[in-house]
C-alpha cells in the first residue's frame, strides 16, 4: 500500500514555512508523510568533497533543510521526506501533487500589489493540479482579525454550486471537518431576480422564496455526505448575493474554507473560476482549491 504522502511547496518565503507548518500538522493529524519540496532549476550536480563554502546548491538546500528542523520542533515523531531537485517549480510540484493527498503552497499577504497578483507558480499549479491544492499565507502578516471573527477557528467552510456536482469538493470538505471534528459551513450565494428588487430595495417575501428554495436544493444536494459523515454537524448558509459575496461574507473565523475549480473551462475563460479567484485573493485562513467535473 502506498504511503499517505503531503506535499509542501518550498520557496524560502515567510510564507512557504508558514505552509510546511500547516501541512505538518495535517500530516500528523492523518499520520501521513510530509514531503518537503523546493525545486531549482540551477540545481548542480553532487560532488563529494566540495568545501561548504564552495557549494553552489548550499541555498537551496538549507531551504529545505530549515525547513525541516521548524517542523521537527513541532513533530518531532512525524515521518519526513526532503527533496531538492533540478526543475522549474511548477512542473515539479504537478508531478508532485500526482501522488499526494493534497500539495501546500504559501499565498502573499493580503493588502499588498502581490497579492492581488498571486504569484505565477502558485496560481500554475492551483489551475492544473489534479489534487486539492492549499494555500496558506504567513500567520504573523495574515494576523489582523478579521470582522466577526472571535477567538480560535471554529469550522470548515465549503462554498457550494448547485449548477453541477461537485464530488470531489464535498468529499474533501466533510473529510477535513471530520478529521478536526469541527462542524461544516456549506455556503450558497443565490442572487435575487431582477423582479425581486423594487424602488425601496428587495421585496422581503421574494427573498424568502428564493432562500428556502436554495436551502432545500443545498440540503438534498448534501444529504448523501451527511449519511457517510454522521457525526459532522453541518449548517447551511444561503444568502440573496452572488456566491462570491456570499464566500466572503461568511470565512471570517473559518479553519479553512475549500472551493471548486472546474477542470474543464470554456476557451480563453479564466484559469480559476471567479469564486475561487476571491477565496484565494480575500480569505485570510487557509484556502483548498479542489478540482472536480
Amino acid at each position: 500500500m502506498e504511503p499517505d504522502i503531503i506535499t509542501a511547496g518550498l520557496d524560502g518565503s515567510p510564507e512557504s514555512l508558514a505552509a510546511a507548518q500547516w501541512a505538518a500538522d495535517e500530516a500528523d493529524r492523518r499520520g501521513a508523510v510530509l514531503r518537503l519540496l523546493h525545486a531549482w532549476i540551477l540545481l548542480a550536480p553532487e560532488t563529494p568533497g566540495t568545501p561548504p563554502d564552495r557549494d553552489r546548491n548550499a541555498h537551496a538546500r538549507q531551504i529545505v533543510l530549515g525547513a525541516g528542523e521548524a517542523v521537527r520542533e513541532r513533530h518531532p515523531t512525524l515521518q519526513l521526506v526532503e527533496e531538492l531537485v533540478a526543475s522549474e517549480a511548477e512542473p515539479a510540484l504537478l508531478r508532485a501533487a500526482e501522488d499526494s493527498r493534497m500539495v501546500v503552497l504559501g499565498s502573499r499577504a493580503l493588502g499588498t500589489w502581490e497579492s492581488f497578483l498571486l504569484g505565477d507558480v502558485s496560481l500554475d499549479v492551483v489551475s492544473r493540479a489534479e489534487g486539492p491544492v492549499v494555500l496558506v499565507r504567513d500567520g504573523r502578516r495574515a494576523a489582523a482579525p478579521e470582522a466577526g471573527a472571535a477567538g480560535p477557528p471554529q469550522r470548515i467552510v465549503v462554498g457550494m454550486s448547485l449548477n453541477a456536482p461537485c464530488n470531489r469538493l464535498l468529499d474533501f470538505a466533510f473529510d477535513a471537518a471530520a478529521s478536526r471534528r469541527l462542524p461544516l459551513q456549506a455556503v450558497h450565494g443565490r442572487p435575487l431576480p431582477v423582479n425581486a428588487y423594487a424602488p425601496w430595495g428587495a421585496d422581503p417575501d421574494a427573498a424568502a422564496e428564493v432562500t428556502a428554495e436554495a436551502t432545500g436544493a443545498l440540503h438534498e444536494a448534501l444529504r448523501p455526505w451527511c449519511a457517510r459523515f454522521p457525526d459532522v454537524e453541518v449548517e447551511l448558509t444561503v444568502l440573496p448575493e452572488s456566491p462570491t459575496r456570499a464566500l466572503v461574507q461568511s470565512v471570517p473565523g473559518a479553519a479553512l474554507l475549500a472551493v471548486g475549480r472546474r477542470r474543464h473551462r470554456p476557451f480563453l475563460a479564466p484559469r480559476v473560476g471567479p469564486v475561487a479567484h476571491a477565496a484565494i485573493h480575500h480569505a485570510t485562513c487557509p484556502v483548498a482549491v479542489v478540482a472536480h467535473d
